[in-house]
């Protein structure tokens, strides 16, 4: 296989004819570039909406009321209601398999800046929350602290801000924590300020909330022991689909609400939807190796018939060789080699411009900044590795016929060929 002749005839053959040369390789080359831009593509997609969901708790649901729909218990149909604190403690007792219930309320924003810092005004979302919220959004204390347990049992007056509202309420070395800020009339001191953790961000909300514990909300602005809704996430190994029928039937319970009205309590499964972000992602896989694969086979139809010209061309040469008493055996590994050899660097060539490509669009997106659900398209080891494997498999396939084709030459009539 290592032979210096052998190799010798393989370059001498690929160079008899440089043009028919090209344009076969240039078939193998185009699929495997294909197939090498298209995975990366799916990954930039992969890569981009993961970053969406980097720091959220993806075993999680959300939970909200909304109207009954079915009278029940001596109460009426349409009726309105809340969640309770004594819910959130009722869930942690019945269902041990959760890990966080996070009871959460929140002002609706209403025409006019709801906040006030010195002669700067704005107009956010406020938040009561308990510290573990942290766990579930996609955030992480930037300067100072987050809110902790201390805080929810004496309802200190403390609020995280976002870092979009540091820079809109203050000046851009002015010391932020230990300040005063203003919401709705009442006056708060600002313990810590929060970034998020996807690089996309950019919302309209994004970093432009306001965190305060749950207790001082509900003493603040008047809504006793009343829950706007809940996050609530499953304990590892466990799935919070499975759970969410038990969740809502236990607060129908509570609550009064009939066992078969769908409507009265409201919910979004995000485990749910992030397993179908998944699939996606594995749908997306398969399109791009079929579609690469099928263009590569193409490629090597087109060596294959270029392989059956070259063993036309050579009858007389293999009859005289096979006169001379050379193995067939050695004929065909000759034919393989040249088979493969050229898919190879055709191959090589493919991965090359496809490497070039990717970086290139790097490049590109980091000048430009980051692009929603598109971030750093790229192909693992990998996957270079399985291109190789499919280039050598795929020599050996466009060789075969054309070899078993010359060993079939009797010599005679190779010998008569002109």
């Amino acid at each position: 296989m290592f032979n210096k002749d052998r190799w010798n005839e393989i370059l001498e053959v690929m160079s008899s004819n440089v043009v028919r040369t090209i344009a076969t390789a240039f078939g193998v080359g185009w699929g495997i570039f294909i197939l090498i831009i298209l995975l990366a593509a799916g990954k930039g997609l992969e890569n981009g909406i993961r970053q969406d969901f980097n720091g959220v708790a993806t075993n999680t649901m959300f939970m909200w009321t909304e109207t009954t729909s079915m009278a029940y218990a001596g109460l009426p149909e349409g009726r309105t209601f809340n969640f309770k604190l004594s819910d959130v403690e009722l869930l942690r007792q019945n269902i041990p398999e959760l890990r966080i219930i996070s009871p959460r309320n929140s002002i609706r924003l209403e025409e006019g800046d709801n906040v006030v810092r010195g002669t700067e005004t704005g107009r956010y979302r406020v938040f009561g929350d308990y510290p573990e919220i942290i766990e579930q959004n996609p955030m992480y204390v930037a300067h100072g602290r987050f809110f902790n347990h201390n805080d929810i049992k004496e309802k200190r007056k403390v609020v995280v801000i976002g870092n979009r509202i540091r820079e809109e309420l203050y000046e851009e070395d002015e010391e932020v924590l230990g300040t005063y800020l203003k919401i709705s009339g009442i006056n708060f001191m600002v313990v810590g300020t929060y970034k998020e953790k996807t690089s996309n961000g950019g919302g309209e909300n994004s970093e432009r909330q306001i965190f305060m514990p749950f207790t001082t909300f509900s003493q603040a602005f008047n809504r006793a022991d009343n829950v706007g809704w809940m996050a609530i996430t499953a304990k590892d190994g466990s799935s919070i689909s499975n759970l969410t029928e038990k969740i809502v039937n236990t607060v129908k319970q509570s609550r009064k609400v009939h066992p078969k009205d769908e409507r009265a309590i409201g919910f979004f499964d995000l485990y749910e939807q992030f397993n179908r972000v998944q699939s996606l992602f594995g749908a997306l896989r398969f399109v791009a190796y079929f579609v690469g694969i099928l263009v590569l086979i193409s490629g090597i139809i087109g060596v294959s018939n270029i392989m059956l010209i070259v063993i036309k061309e050579r009858t007389k040469e293999i009859g005289i060789r096979r006169a001379l008493g050379e193995n067939p055996w050695s004929i065909r590994l000759q034919i393989l080699m040249e088979s493969v050899f050229l898919t190879i660097m055709s191959g090589m060539i493919g991965i090359i411009f496809g490497a070039l490509s990717i970086y290139g669009i790097n490049i590109l997106l980091d000048s430009v900044g980051p692009v929603d659900m598109f971030l750093n398209p790229s192909v693992s080891l990998g996957v270079v590795v399985s291109a190789l494997l499919i280039l050598v498999v795929s020599g050996l396939l466009a060789g075969f016929l054309p070899a078993n084709s010359a060993i079939k030459v009797r010599p005679i009539e190779a010998l008569r060929t002109e």
